[in-house]
């Protein structure tokens, strides 16, 4: 009865509260003829917006939160120092990782040395990572019978059990099992780990064991360390298992940047590939895969082009004519998809080949272009008529013994002919001579250039350049992109026929078509920032080499035209052994980049000496979630670094060129920019004013770049010396006391402190464990994050004894803490400990009932369940500078319900990187005194219950200085919004004639009669009203490109050889006919089997009635019209440039379109801002018409550049390409290189002399 009584009394206020405000809006009787009342809409309006903030005020209780900072100071943010800080905090842990892998280079070389009389042990046991088991798996039985021999090898086969190993999960390691004590060896499956060099290798390489241990024990942030061999196999520290949820190992580590550009300097390439009539079948394949290997083993500092010969020489790729390019990602794939279309034709003329390849050479270092370190030509083909000795003498020797160009021949085919010249071209330029028949050994016999090529490195001796690469996803192959693409499209398939299967003709309705073809588009929009999925990371290598300068070899002579014998003889050698390196994940350095410092919508980035990104918060290497993109770690700076300039797109403003020159010159500078940051999946867009500072991390190819706002930025929040954590524990107050409860989160990506040894289960319980060190008599701050590398402690320690030796990691601290960020952690704690109380309703001492609205009274005055019952909010949240997030629930009863926090904190736990913080910071310089509301995208399509945030910025203020202390913000649930906003309006937006919506400041619907529009675009709802809101500038349109999209061509399902000389193609074509017949004939089948038939009929009844049977006399067709389904469209992944067309509105308070009235279906409408929100209100006559096909989207559309004929995206890049900087190391000759006679072995394969001769006749006139 009570209950009864005081909802009664509830309703009355409320009615006459909404009197008062209606009673004193001007003008609410209706004008004659005047069908949307401008002054009613006003009032509706003010009245929304202000029972809006009073609620968000009275349920955040921000004053009392501003209140609470008013202890602490607003300082000025010093750029330049911040960013000389953060450089060299990188550059000393940089400097650990080198430390670590120059002693197990060094205890390598030593130890390969020392083992070199060792005989190879066939039977020697080692953890062979896809092989080793843990303790409880079981153990694989013998294979029996076992066969003599290995047909492969000719040798008898060997098996060994697998070695068994106790592995442990470890977070550092990505929770991956491993164990500390000895590494792992992964075998690529093109090598046989039995071999002779192999396992002796293996048994050598097991000695690095130690300086593995010793290396992890010094610096524990240490992540995977490696030696990767040149004869194929990789030792990994610490042991783990190898992943196996790929159809293929593709790993080899001879194939990672880490490997090549260690063990080679950077190099210029031409690859000649024969185009004469007898390349066909399987040389053409074989011949492919060679080109495809030696693409696979180049960098981002390397350069390379293709070109096929036969009586002209023609670039694989039109636009790369005569030239060399940067043999990124995005250009390899183009060349790759440029040899895959090649057919041979007529008679290969290699003199002109060859000729143009000097010169191509030749003008590329001439013009300082290129790699301008080894240069190399490469000729694959059946055989050379001649050795073209006048043109090497010509190009190649002209100062001798110094021969600039290194040339590499693959003899194609089994029985061949012409071998001799072949090879002579190859020993007679420094090069390498391999013969290939067949697919499997190509990869082999292609890798053997490397060694060739780094054997001035290796006779140098005592430099090893350190080598830092390029971002890239750990151990994830770029082919695996396209695997998991065709993956997809068959899941598609799949899906499409079992959809057919249970719907019949419903799925050919163009609706249906439409619908399902834009899900399957928006699903490829989906381009996480963070993802698990991947680990990104750089690696730190650094070559190994063979200290011995002779050694005895064993090779087939050709004694004469017959007989071949096997001999033995010293030689002088010059060997690469293999690469040492560690990886550095990413996150492991942006934990030292200190967010706190650069404060809400700042951050930082690294760029490399090739313009590219390190990271960047618009680094998105990854769509659809989980597949990376074909050309992911080729993003220039200046692609995400968007300019507010209203340029075309690639048309890059000469300010911004010039900076990224400075940056990637490794200069010291700062520059202010206008930008645009794109934000919220890339579906809102603000325009700020940004400054950048930037440095050199030394030692490194890397800068350091970090930017922040010019509004906010410029200043922060600091605290006094009185409130520092010491001064607090010496007064007795237990600093944990802040932390009580479990309503409080820190942001799980920022490094407040870190501990060496242990792990913790959250980050919340690594704080506590801190928090209470801190408590404890004794306790002392960490000078810095990294220790120092032992051999700089050394050196900088043995000219002063009396300082001592400078402890190690492990010696001198187990911890790290960040002790500004900490001290203002415990500041923000204290101060706002009060906040994840329960608020009270009912008490007036406490602090949220201090609001003084009539609205805020009769809210404080609401029993618990009505207030959650009314106004439906969930959960009240407040989330500071330092990476605190605290919160607070409203339940229904007074008992807790459990999940509604958990539910927040778990997706909201991030802070000032959280949307809803930077959006209200943001919205804080166009109204002080507002909240930021927001629904998730597409929320009206989902049938759960859709939350509404509101969030509104806390700034403090001090001597003429402002900065932003916190974010305060309540979730409540949007039947509720709807709600008052019907009982504000009345019937008025229920009629036919008036459509009513509530739009944010970036034109999403937050309100809609129809609950389906929630969340969506209004230009999709209505594009003819929103092209109107863009002319009276209600929302400014603003272009945004995105440079990192992927496209879908069609995929050439056809062989790339001769199609007319394959019978297999019409074979292929034959079976595809057969394939579709008898898919029709079986779901024919299936249709009239009874208990699918049953579940169509179920499935009809659940979803509406069947519709009327079509007559069609054309029945065949439309019976046959689903095929088009069971047809697998294949497309290819392809990198593109794509926009997006945002809207954000106009910031003028006065703005005269809100003073506009409505004009018949002149002007159908009446919109009008929302008070104390960055909401609009607007109020359609939709009487009038409108044209339905008009629509305005945010959804990505690609760029039309113009293309010519043949041309494509790597085409135009070519054109407009940036300027780079060439690594510093770059060694390409030694004077004793000429004495090293190895070059490859002679064919030992005899033809058959009237094969020899055919093959003679049909190459010349074929």
């Amino acid at each position: 009865m009570a209950w009864s009584y005081g909802r009664t009394w509830w309703h009355l206020c409320l009615s006459l509260l909404l009197c008062v405000f209606i009673c004193q809006a001007p003008g609410v009787n209706l004008l004659p003829g005047e069908k949307i009342n401008y002054n009613l809409v006003h009032s509706w309006a003010d009245k929304l917006g202000m029972e809006l903030f009073h609620l968000g005020d009275f349920i955040t209780r921000r004053k009392e939160v501003q209140e609470s900072f008013k202890e602490a100071k607003v300082v000025s943010r010093n750029g330049a120092s911040i960013v000389d800080s953060m450089a060299k905090e990188i550059e000393m842990m940089m400097d650990l990782k080198v430390s670590a892998v120059r002693r197990i280079m060094d205890t390598a070389e030593n130890t390969a040395l020392s083992h070199q009389n060792d005989m190879a042990d066939k039977m020697f046991s080692y953890y062979n990572a896809k092989e080793m088991l843990e303790p409880n798996d079981p153990i694989p039985p013998i294979p029996t019978p076992a066969p003599d021999m290995d047909k492969d090898i000719g040798e008898p086969l060997i098996y060994v059990q697998p070695k068994v190993l106790e592995l442990t999960p470890r977070p550092e390691f990505h929770n991956t099992a491993v164990n500390f004590s000895v590494s792992s060896v992964h075998v690529p499956v093109n090598v046989f780990d039995r071999a002779s060099d192999v396992i002796k290798a293996i048994q050598w390489s097991e000695n690095l064991d130690q300086i593995f241990r010793d290396n992890y024990k010094n610096d524990p942030t240490l992540s995977w360390q490696f030696f990767g061999s040149s004869t194929g196999f990789m030792r990994q520290f610490p042991a783990s298992k190898w992943k196996k949820d790929v159809p293929v190992d593709l790993y080899d580590c001879r194939l990672r940047s880490w490997y090549m550009e260690a063990a080679t300097s950077p190099k210029d390439i031409v690859i000649l590939m024969d185009g004469s009539g007898s390349m066909l079948g399987q040389r053409l394949d074989i011949a492919k895969h060679v080109v495809n290997t030696i693409l696979d083993t180049l960098g981002t500092n390397d350069f390379v082009n293709i070109f096929t010969f036969d009586k002209e020489v023609n670039s694989v790729v039109g636009c790369f004519e005569d030239t060399l390019i940067q043999a990124n990602l995005g250009n390899i794939r183009e060349l790759k998809e440029g040899i895959e279309s090649f057919k041979p034709k007529l008679i290969a003329n290699y003199t002109a080949a060859l000729t143009r390849a000097f010169e191509i050479l030749e003008e590329t270092k001439s013009s300082s272009r290129g790699a301008q370190c080894n240069q190399a030509i490469m000729i694959i083909g059946d055989g050379a008529p001649e050795n073209n000795r006048a043109v090497f003498e010509l190009h190649n020797w002209r100062d001798p013994p110094y021969k600039p160009v290194r040339v590499f021949t693959y003899l194609i085919g089994k029985e061949v002919a012409n071998w001799d010249d072949i090879r002579w071209m190859a020993c007679e330029n420094q090069g390498y001579y391999v013969h290939l028949s067949d697919t499997a050994e190509v990869r082999e016999m292609v890798l053997n250039y490397i060694p060739v090529m780094a054997r001035p490195l290796v006779l140098g001796r005592h430099d090893h350049p350190v080598i830092w690469t390029q971002v890239y996803a750990d151990i994830e192959d770029t082919k695996l992109s396209d695997y998991l693409w065709d993956i997809k499209q068959c899941e598609e398939q799949k899906a499409d026929v079992l959809e057919y299967w249970q719907v019949q003709d419903r799925m050919l309705h163009p609706k249906e078509m439409a619908r399902r073809a834009y899900r399957r588009t928006k699903e490829s929009w989906n381009q996480p920032v963070d993802s698990n999925v991947y680990q990104f990371m750089t690696t730190v290598s650094m070559p190994i080499y063979d200290r011995r300068e002779n050694a005895n070899i064993t090779e087939e002579v050709l004694i004469n035209e017959a007989l071949w014998e096997l001999q033995t003889r010293e030689t002088r050698i010059a060997n690469i052994l293999g690469v040492a390196g560690t990886d550095v994940p990413i996150n492991e350095i942006k934990k030292l980049l200190s967010p706190f410092m650069l404060g809400v919508n700042g951050y930082a980035f690294i760029v490399t000496n090739n313009g590219y990104v390190l990271f960047h918060p618009d680094f998105r290497p990854i769509f659809q979630g989980y597949i990376l993109k074909p050309a992911y770690n080729s993003v220039d700076m200046i692609e995400v670094e968007l300019l507010d300039d209203d340029r075309p797109p690639r048309d890059f403003n000469p300010v911004l060129m010039t900076i990224r020159d400075s940056i990637i010159n490794q200069s010291t500078g700062s520059k202010w920019m206008l930008v645009k940051n794109h934000f919220d999946e890339m579906k809102r867009v603000a325009r700020i004013k940004r400054q950048y500072y930037w440095t050199a991390i030394k030692n490194t190819p890397f800068t350091l770049v970090i930017s922040y706002p010019e509004q906010y930025g410029v200043s922060r929040m600091d605290i006094r010396a009185e409130q520092e954590i010491h001064r607090i524990n010496i007064k007795g107050t237990n600093i944990r006391s802040f932390f009580d409860g479990k309503r409080w989160k820190i942001h799980p990506d920022w490094l407040f402190c870190k501990h060496s040894n242990r792990t913790f289960r959250t980050p919340e319980t690594e704080l506590m464990f801190f928090l209470e060190r801190m408590s404890e008599p004794g306790w002392h701050w960490p000078a810095s994050r990294s220790a120092m590398p032992p051999e700089h402690a050394a050196a900088m320690f043995s000219n002063n004894s009396s300082t001592g030796r400078y402890p190690s990691i492990n010696d001198k601290e187990s911890y790290y803490c960040d002790r500004q960020l900490m001290q203002a952690l415990v500041f923000d704690a204290r101060v706002t400990e009060w906040f994840s109380k329960n608020t009270s309703f009912n008490s007036k001492d406490d602090k949220g009932t201090s609001a003084s609205s009539p609205i805020a009274v009769l809210m404080g005055l609401l029993p618990r369940n009505e207030f959650k019952q009314r106004f439906g909010v969930t959960v009240a949240f407040l989330a500071t500078h330092s990476g605190l997030t605290r919160w607070h629930e409203f339940h229904s009863n007074m008992p807790e319900e459990p999940g509604v926090g958990e539910t927040f904190s778990q997706h909201n736990k991030r802070a000032i990187d959280e949307i809803w913080y930077k959006r209200a910071v943001d919205q804080h310089f166009i109204r002080e005194e507002s909240f930021v509301y927001s629904v998730p995208f597409d929320a009206g399509e989902s049938n759960s219950e859709i939350l509404v945030t509101a969030s509104h910025a806390i700034f403090h203020n001090e001597g003429g200085k402002s900065a932003p202390a916190a974010v305060v913000g309540f979730q409540f649930q949007h039947s509720a919004l709807y709600k008052l906003f019907h009982n504000i309006t009345g019937n008025a937006c229920a009629v036919d004639d008036k459509d009513c919506y509530i739009l944010d400041n970036n034109g999403y619907v937050i309100i809609s009669s129809r609950q389906h529009e929630t969340g969506r675009f209004f230009g999709e709802v209505n594009g003819a009203i929103m092209k109107r809101l863009v002319e009276e500038k209600v929302y400014k349109r603003v272009i945004v490109y995105d440079y990192q999209a992927v496209c879908f061509d069609s995929k050439n399902d056809n062989n790339a050889s001769n199609t007319l000389l394959s019978p297999l193609y019409h074979v292929m074509r034959l079976g595809k006919w057969l394939l579709h017949t008898a898919l029709w004939y079986i779901v024919q089948l299936v249709h009239w089997t009874p208990g699918v038939s049953a579940y169509s009929e179920m499935y009809l009844d659940m979803n509406g009635t069947e519709p009327e049977p079509e007559h069609d006399d054309n029945s065949q067709v439309k019976n046959t019209a689903w095929l088009r389904y069971l047809t697998l469209h294949r497309t290819r992944l392809k990198s593109c440039d794509m926009q997006r067309e945002l809207y954000t509105l106009y910031n003028e308070k006065d703005n005269v379109v809100y003073n506009m009235t409505a004009h018949a279906c002149e002007r159908p409408f009446v919109v009008l801002p929302i008070p104390f929100s960055n909401l609009i209100l607007l109020v359609i006559d939709q009487l009038c018409p409108r044209d339905p096909n008009l629509v305005l989207t945010v959804n990505p559309q690609k760029i039309n550049y113009h293309f010519a004929v043949n041309e494509s995206l790597a085409c135009y890049k070519h054109a407009r390409e940036f300027n780079r900087v060439r690594p510093q190391s770059c060694i390409s000759r030694h004077a004793n290189e000429s004495g090293i006679k190895l070059c490859g072995r002679s064919c030992s394969i005899y033809a058959n002399l009237t094969l020899i001769l055919l093959c003679h006749i049909l190459s010349r006139w074929l």
